[in-house]
């Protein structure tokens, strides 16, 4: 896979220099590289307790994305995956240590422990005051005698940090900490592996699967599950944190492990907040990519019960970039819309034969969704099948509202109900058509009359015409055979659509962006969608279907 790096062997040197360049002088390092990588403040008052943490590269904007005021006092930093040597852990205590002394803070793996603990000892044969504690909280795999330690680790660096930057001593410091990693509880899911740089990538989770309680290094899971949704998800990790739930309020970190996309993120946090557990938890600390795995596609959660004063130290302010804020989880605020704005409901009305038409309508888009996205994909944003099947079921939700017995009505009802449901400029247009529709037919024009009155107003706001590779070149010569009937209809809008694959230059939409090369040979989507839907309605005709 390839990756914006230069070298493996340069990777984190030159990442820790690209940070510092834009940490506005209020971050250093010391001058050790490349086998001493230690990340500092520069304004560190060493008559405070330090905190120092680290571990292998590859978690950022873990561990030196936290080093501030209010946090780390330095971030000593491995190559990816690796723990940093003992020299460079004793570095960073000696650069930022005074007569307060130091809380090392070490997630819970062999490497770390003994290299931290090493430097923790000779720095304590020099007379330093020297803490450590170890950070246990996945709870992935229970029966683990020694379980690892994950994005929990992050409420110890803040609420110990909050403690020390306040003047706290080591041993009320360390006590804090200590309290935190017995209540912490954390757990992850992704759908892929991590691509750690120079080595080729482990594709050991099956399509339509996803691994639950993989490592932040990208150890296997417990389990590999059955993936559907965001709220399937959500449920798996959340039922195995709550067994680990204390009593009281808690706080919940929801950590992006790489790739996740910030949209998917702000939909977890939706899905944890809906869980069982939602009402229990009153603060969240992101949606953020805090702790993460490379690249990995996935998300943990933590979650740990909460005093009042470790409630205050995850509000106090903070100078790292990359701690989102401790915030408090609340109802979703709604206003209303502005006046002119608000939905206006047409009197329903029934009418079967309607009714049935337009479910079989939605229904047929529906089902071409997956097929007009592959084809969208060829020349514009891989969306059209989505758009138009997300209306589709809009529509079929509102069936028991709409005058569907009053034509001219319904047809500025469907436009209503298009511009608030169909997103992108599809929604717009076909919304204007609906409208202009009903329009034609409130002043007497027949069905068909009424229907080329809407085209001609999408052609004069929209600015395409037939040629343009849009849907227009199916609808346009299926509306003219439309007179001798549904299956002339059909197969003029299929021969329409067919031609646009020949249509090398789009004068309109996204294709018209595209190079010439990228469309040869591929339907517009917009018009594919035209000829599938008159294709099968004829042949629902043919066979007498309702």
């Amino acid at each position: 896979m390839r990756q914006f790096i230069n070298t493996k062997e340069t990777l984190v040197t030159e990442a820790i220099d690209g940070m510092l360049r834009t940490a506005g002088g209020r971050l250093a390092r010391l001058d050790g590289y490349p086998h001493i990588k230690v990340v500092l403040r520069t304004d560190w008052d060493r008559s405070k307790v330090a905190l120092v943490s680290g571990g292998g590269s590859g978690h950022e904007p873990s561990h030196a994305g936290f080093v501030g005021q209010g946090m780390l006092a330095a971030a000593v930093c491995g190559d990816i995956f690796a723990s940093p040597s003992v020299d460079a852990v004793l570095a960073g205590i000696l650069a930022v240590t005074g007569k307060a002394g130091c809380l090392l803070i070490v997630k819970n793996y062999t490497g770390d422990r003994l290299n931290f603990g090493l430097a923790a000892e000779r720095a304590r044969a020099q007379g330093l005051k020297v803490n450590m504690v170890v950070v246990d909280d996945d709870v992935a795999l229970p029966d683990l005698p020694q379980a690892r330690g994950v994005a929990g680790t992050l409420f110890v660096h803040k609420i110990a940090g909050a403690l020390a930057d306040q003047g706290a001593d080591l041993d009320t410091v360390t006590a804090a900490a200590l309290q935190v990693i017995r209540g912490v509880a954390s757990i992850g899911m992704s759908l892929d592996t991590c691509t750690v740089p120079g080595s080729p990538k482990e594709d050991r989770i099956s399509p339509g699967k996803a691994e639950l309680g993989l490592g932040i290094h990208g150890e296997a899971g417990i389990e590999q599950v059955e993936f559907s949704t965001a709220r399937d998800a959500m449920t798996m990790v959340v039922d195995r944190l709550a067994p680990s739930m204390g009593p009281g309020p808690h706080v919940a970190l929801l950590n992006n492990l790489g790739s996740t996309t910030p949209l998917e993120m702000s939909v977890l946090a939706e899905e944890l907040a809906r869980s069982r557990i939602g009402e229990r938890i009153r603060w969240l600390v992101g949606p953020a990519p805090m702790m993460t795995s490379l690249d990995m596609r996935g998300f943990s959660v933590s979650l740990l019960p909460v005093t009042p004063v470790e409630e205050a130290a995850l509000a106090a302010p903070v100078a790292p970039w990359a701690w989102p804020g401790c915030l408090p989880v609340g109802p979703v605020a709604v206003v209303p819309l502005p006046d002119g704005l608000a939905p206006i409901k047409p009197i329903p009305s029934r009418n079967d034969t309607t009714r049935a038409l337009i479910d079989r309508c939605c229904r047929i888009l529906i089902g071409a969704e997956a097929d007009l996205n592959a084809l969208d994909s060829k020349s514009g944003d891989g969306d059209t099948g989505s758009t138009l099947a997300t209306a589709a079921r809009a529509l079929i939700g509102a069936l028991d509202r709409l005058p569907l017995a009053d034509h001219t009505q319904l047809y500025r009802a469907i436009g209503l109900e298009l511009s608030q449901t169909m997103g992108g400029s599809s929604g717009v247009l076909l919304a204007i058509f609906f409208s202009a529709v009903g329009d034609a037919s409130a002043a007497g024009q027949d069905p068909i009359g009424s229907l080329k009155a809407g085209l001609d107003r999408i052609q004069q706001v929209g600015g395409a015409r037939p040629g343009d590779r849009t849907l227009l070149d199916a609808l346009v010569p299926a509306l003219e055979a439309l007179p001798a009937g549904l299956d002339a209809a059909a197969r003029a809008a299929r021969e329409g659509a067919d031609a646009t694959a020949r249509i090398t230059r789009a004068r309109a939409g996204r294709a018209s962006y595209l190079a010439e090369a990228n469309l040869a040979g591929h339907n517009d989507p917009g018009a594919e969608a035209v000829a599938r839907l008159l294709e099968a309605l004829a042949r629902n005709e043919a066979t007498g279907a309702s």
